[in-house]
């Protein structure tokens, strides 16, 4: 008889780290659906910004029919939701998170069957807040503030903004949550900064879009984004310093707290607002998971005491 002793062995608690990057977080959603093909289920779901939004939809239980939604979103409709503002950033963000309320549920952190937590900057102070418990999309709101564009969200009488900030891809809080395999989906690993986004000036569609028949936000918008050979736009600016920020922070942190797995969606030409370019993230994101499929299955069936 062997005299070995015998280790029954586990399946690890999987992570998912999904990290900040605005329009181009819909890769997010082909990385979780096709992560669910293989049979993986992460338990552990940490998100950051848009990362937070897509998280919190499907520890919700609600993906497939978010997806269906954002497949379809045109540019008109996008820029529909913008609510504009002069207060903290160009865009309050509430008309788009209603409609989110309206059409999803909104259940409490703590009662779902998966872990969920949403990162956020407490602008007072400069800190990383985890929020994990309480209804989930106030949550995912709160780490949804990308200075300059959408206003900071006061959340339990504090000024909350992006948790991209200070923790862009959160490794960090999916270990500390009990994740013993990560797979972080970095979207800020490719500089993104070229143009802001054809929606915020009207160009995205032809027609009524175009010329007089432009709203004066559009108006306002495409002056802010016209810029010239020799000088960036305001908007350029605003949207290349963002990724240059998160890209830095990204590396940093990063460095210190290596996740088993990064995933780097390929959206070179994505710009902060292109929101209706869905179906192309989407199927980067599934694409992503189908590549290193041997891999994720390395690491999932790896002995664990």
């Amino acid at each position: 008889m062997d005299a070995q002793l015998s280790i029954q062995s586990r399946t690890p608690v999987v992570g998912l780290a999904l990290g900040s990057g605005s329009a181009r977080g819909w890769a997010h959603i082909g990385v979780i659906q096709a992560l669910e093909q293989m049979g993986v289920r992460p338990m552990v779901v940490a998100g950051t910004s848009i990362g937070a939004l897509v998280g919190a939809v499907y520890v919700s239980g609600q993906l497939d029919a978010f997806s269906a939604w954002v497949q379809k979103l045109t540019a008109r409709e996008v820029l529909g939701f913008l609510d504009l503002s002069f207060s903290g950033g160009f865009v309050k963000g509430e008309r788009l998170f209603a409609f989110f309320e309206e059409q999803h549920s909104n259940p409490q952190i703590e009662a779902l069957g998966q872990r969920y937590v949403s990162v956020c900057t407490e602008m007072q102070t400069g800190r990383e807040i985890w929020i994990t418990q309480g209804p989930i999309l106030p949550a995912a709101r709160a780490s949804c503030a990308l200075p300059g564009l959408f206003s900071p969200v006061r959340y339990e009488q504090r000024w909350m903004l992006d948790g991209g900030l200070v923790n862009p891809v959160p490794v960090s809080a999916c270990r500390a949550l009990g994740a013993e395999v990560v797979i972080a989906v970095n979207l800020n690993a490719q500089l993104v900064g070229s143009h802001f986004s054809r929606v915020m000036t009207g160009d995205a569609e032809s027609g009524a879009e175009a010329g007089n028949g432009r709203s004066w936000w559009q108006k306002a918008a495409g002056y802010l984004s016209s810029g010239s050979a020799d000088a960036p736009s305001v908007f350029d600016v605003m949207a290349t310093s963002v990724n240059i920020l998160q890209d830095r922070v990204t590396r940093s942190r990063m460095a210190g707290d290596p996740p088993e797995l990064t995933l780097v969606p390929m959206l070179e030409d994505f710009a902060l607002m292109d929101f209706h370019r869905a179906p192309e993230a989407i199927a980067e994101g599934r694409r992503l998971v189908e590549e290193n499929a041997e891999m994720i299955r390395a690491w999932i069936h790896r002995a664990t005491p």
